[in-house]
């Protein structure tokens, strides 16, 4: 196969992508089959001396570093190794199992909320127990989108205000021509991480703060990170964070009730004491997560017709669509972007556009007079 650097990233990239989703649904369904999940709810039980919901906690702990550990060998591959390979990365691996293991112990925080409050429901309401917990989970989606910028993106990158006043003063005014009030202009502090490049309008409502990667600001002009910003505000004037949450919020409706389902259709199957029995969360995980993948054809093509849009807005406030080009192309290269992905690729995989398609969009535009 003739590939070029970029392609074959991508391939194995996907691939350890595709195994991984392959293996934990794998091991869910492994739990439920062979009785593991009861025998672990058992030992739960017994640690909780009879507490219903602290046998659930100890439940999801023991579900937690299963998962982990079947997991770790494909996270590291693709999160550091992959990412070594193809001069991507610039962690040691110190510094990736840090952040991974942060990451796990926020995943565990919120695995452990979220199970807590579904079996709560689950034992209060079994009727109607779905709908109650994917309107909580609804409300944290918002929640967690005003306080990840500040409470989350810390735990991971330094986040310091933008010491250059003429760039910084630019990107304000750039976001109060388009009608989105900032906090303020923040340096991202990737560059000791990796090598990649980006800029981003982060949080909702007070919390709301442009980012700018520093391997950004120091590679790239000031024409070029305003042109990438635009494109990220065009996201927050067309309302695309909120119709995010609107799509979220429907699969996360959809996902409880397909849960519901499962649990009337195969709980005796499973072995399951009650609804409410905990050695069914990898049931529940298994037929929510059936839902997400189904439909991740449809969520990724509103996702390419937003970025398109957002592209276009770009071009039209900053009147520059070479400055767009040559930072796509400056971008596509960093990044390693892939510059020519299969039909069946895009449909599967791709949020966005092609980087030939959206260059070939703004070589297409005229510049503002």
């Amino acid at each position: 196969m003739n590939e070029d650097k970029a392609s074959r990233y991508h391939r194995l990239r996907r691939r350890a992508s595709a195994l991984s989703l392959g293996v934990e649904a794998l091991l869910l369904a492994g739990l439920l089959a062979t009785g593991v999940s009861a025998a672990m709810r058992d030992a739960a039980e017994r640690a909780a001396a009879g507490h219903p919901l602290l046998a659930v906690a100890v439940y999801v702990v023991l579900l937690a570093a299963l998962h982990e550990a079947v997991g770790l060998p494909l996270s590291l591959y693709r999160g550091f190794l992959l990412e070594r390979r193809y001069g991507l990365s610039r962690e040691t691996l110190g510094r990736w199992g840090l952040d991974h293991l942060k990451a796990a112990a926020i995943g565990l925080i919120f695995g452990l909320l979220g199970a807590l409050v579904v079996y709560a429901l689950l034992r209060a309401a079994p009727l109607v127990w779905w709908i109650a917990a994917a309107a909580i989970f609804a409300g944290a989606t918002v929640g967690l989108a005003q306080l990840a910028p500040v409470l989350l993106l810390p735990l991971f990158y330094r986040v310091t205000p933008l010491d250059r006043e003429a760039l910084a003063t630019r990107l304000t005014r750039l976001a109060e021509r388009a009608g989105s009030r900032v906090l303020g202009v923040y340096l991202w502090h990737v560059g000791e991480r990796t090598r990649r490049a980006n800029a981003a309008l982060v949080g909702l409502g007070r919390t709301r703060r442009i980012l700018v990667s520093d391997t950004l600001v120091a590679e790239y002009s000031d024409h070029e990170i305003e042109a990438i910003l635009a494109h990220e505000l065009a996201h927050h004037v067309h309302l695309d964070i909120w119709r995010a949450i609107a799509v979220e919020t429907a699969l996360i409706f959809a996902g409880f009730a397909c849960a519901d389902w499962a649990l009337g259709a195969f709980g005796s199957l499973a072995g399951l004491e009650s609804r409410a029995d905990v050695a069914g969360l990898p049931l529940l995980l298994l037929a929510s997560g059936v839902v997400s993948v189904a439909l991740v054809p449809a969520v990724h093509a509103l996702s390419r017709w937003q970025e398109r849009r957002a592209d276009r807005f770009a071009l039209a406030i900053t009147g520059r669509p070479a400055a767009f080009v040559s930072a796509m192309r400056r971008l596509a290269a960093q990044n390693l972007a892939e510059d020519n992905p299969s039909r069946l690729v895009q449909v599967l995989f791709y949020s966005h556009p092609p980087i030939r398609e959206r260059i070939a969009a703004a070589l297409a535009t005229p510049p503002s007079r």
